[in-house]
């Protein structure tokens, strides 16, 4: 049993959507990511979990493009 737990959590990392986090922090490659705030953040991972927490290096903030809002007063 404990066998096949170990051999799905590796699998997860390399056929699952977590193979590409995998391979970002292998190649050392930047990634943008979107936050739940709208947010976006260009950086590189060191490491991450299942749970999609991250560890992020050399991150920068990336501005929103577009028409700026008009203010209401």
């Amino acid at each position: 049993m404990e066998e096949y737990v170990l051999k799905t959590k590796e699998e997860e990392f390399t056929i699952g959507p977590l193979s590409i986090l995998m391979l970002s922090v292998k190649n050392n490659t930047q990634v943008l990511i979107n936050c739940r705030n709208n947010k976006k953040l260009l950086g590189r991972v060191r490491a991450f979990d299942e749970h999609y927490n991250m560890v992020l290096a050399n991150v920068r903030e990336v501005p929103k493009t577009g028409k700026a809002r008009k203010k209401l007063f």
